[in-house]
């Protein structure tokens, strides 16, 4: 069993505690999650690899998006593999609409069996309307125009002498 910490990025602490078998797919994680914030899990979601930091990376999105058909999806996804150690963690994003991001991590592993998931601590309320995010670039425009800059001289390069 898996005792996972759900957290709401917003002002306001929304905070979800959850338990869950850990050999489930992080789809079912996904329905788990969306039900204990009131959500009705139809809308398009995707969970992202995080390290400490919580700097988003690799996205296990909720349907196979590959062509192939080879790309990994939250159904293909187990928990105990994704989430292996106490303290992992993952960013959660649902309904891409709305944005509502958040913060999944394991707090307790425990080799107790459940037959189903539940919500175990609720603290908040979910807002009515996802908060506002603002997204920043990690370079300002100064920054992408002095490196443009740099290919002003190739004007004056003779590239016929190749």
């Amino acid at each position: 069993m898996y005792k996972v910490r759900v957290i709401l990025d917003t002002q306001e602490d929304v905070i979800r505690t959850l338990v869950v078998d850990e050999k489930q797919s992080l789809e079912n994680l996904h329905f788990t999650i969306s039900k204990a914030f009131n959500f009705d899990g139809q809308e398009m979601a995707s969970f992202y690899r995080t390290d400490n930091e919580w700097i988003q990376g690799e996205e296990i999105p909720l349907f196979n998006m590959a062509e192939a058909g080879e790309g990994i999806s939250m159904a293909t996804c187990l928990t105990n593999e994704t989430l292996p150690d106490v303290n992992d963690k993952l960013i959660y994003v649902y309904d891409f609409l709305q944005m509502w991001t958040f913060y999944v991590e394991v707090v307790e592993i425990t080799d107790k069996a459940i037959t189903e998931s539940s919500t175990i601590l609720s603290v908040g309320e979910i807002p009515k309307e996802a908060p506002e995010k603002e997204f920043k670039a990690d370079k300002t425009e100064d920054d992408f125009n002095d490196e443009f800059n740099d290919f002003e001289s190739l004007d004056d390069f003779d590239f016929d002498n190749y």
